[in-house]
């Protein structure tokens, strides 16, 4: 989210305790400071990393209606709207493309924010956090207990970059991975780094909200993401900006190509159904 000036700012490790809120927790159990049982964490690291390989390869061949909601609040007053409703289809060469089917004149300006191509870019590939085998080793994934997600029972871990590499933009926060499948079924966090102000002046300022990322599971194999919900102020220097965000992916239907897909290092036959998601 661009405001009006700037600088780099990010602080490195694990500053999860200003990044958590209330809300994030609702249909939560505790947390519980255990150890898992036959299996050691990393082999759990290593097994959802791979399924998440897995998934972002199989989600490339999946059509999905992706709608964009952001506000800008003065209490429960909408004082700038964007919004944005595409579908992520095939050509007729088989080629992914995006397909806008709604997209109303934005209102955000007047509300004294504006996006920018961090914020589209997040939206497209870092609120869908995806966390495979090779970028694993960018990151320091921490151990921090197991949680009941609603039916799930989950291994909880809390992961940020190990350093920030020239303009890369990541993703810190907490994942919750299902300690059947092994595969992240919620995050929340925020990407980072944040460009703040500091003492400059003249230069844009750039703040990303702090996010909860659920997913569902298509075709009873993957867990792929249904809905994105951030609602944070952003403080910056000509004052603080409340605002709320909502992504749906939805319509999930596997691409009819003759490509194969892989779970497990077994080929995925095609559902029967339009591949809905199940809770």
């Amino acid at each position: 989210m661009n405001g009006m000036r700037g600088a780099w700012l990010w602080l490195a490790g694990f500053v999860l305790c200003g990044l958590m809120l209330p809300g994030a927790w609702a249909d939560e159990g505790p947390l519980e400071n255990t150890q898992p049982k036959n299996v050691t964490v990393d082999e759990i690291i290593q097994h959802f990393a791979a399924k998440e390989k897995e998934f972002k390869t199989a989600r490339d061949q999946y059509t999905y209606r992706q709608s964009v909601k952001v506000q800008v609040l003065d209490g429960s007053t909408v004082n700038g709207e964007y919004q944005q409703v595409f579908d992520v289809i095939f050509d007729d060469q088989g080629r992914r493309i995006e397909n806008v089917v709604f997209s109303p004149q934005s209102t955000l300006d007047s509300a004294g924010l504006s996006m920018d191509s961090g914020d589209f870019e997040d939206i497209r590939q870092r609120l869908p956090f995806v966390l495979t085998s090779d970028e694993l080793p960018e990151y320091s994934v921490l151990y921090v207990g197991q949680q009941q997600e609603d039916e799930l029972h989950c291994y909880v871990f809390d992961i940020a970059p190990k350093q920030i590499v020239g303009k890369k933009r990541y993703f810190q926060g907490r994942i919750w991975v299902d300690d059947h499948d092994f595969q992240i079924v919620k995050t929340y966090g925020k990407t980072v780094p944040d460009i703040n102000a500091g003492k400059k002046k003249g230069k844009d300022e750039h703040l990303y909200p702090r996010f909860t990322t659920w997913r569902e599971q298509v075709d009873n194999t993957y867990w792929f993401p249904t809905y994105t919900r951030a609602d944070d102020t952003l403080h910056f220097m000509t004052g603080d900006i409340h605002i709320r965000e909502i992504v749906k992916y939805e319509d999930y239907k596997r691409f009819g190509s003759k490509s194969k897909i892989t779970f497990d290092g077994k080929d995925v036959p095609k559902a029967d159904g339009k591949g809905q998601p199940q809770k």
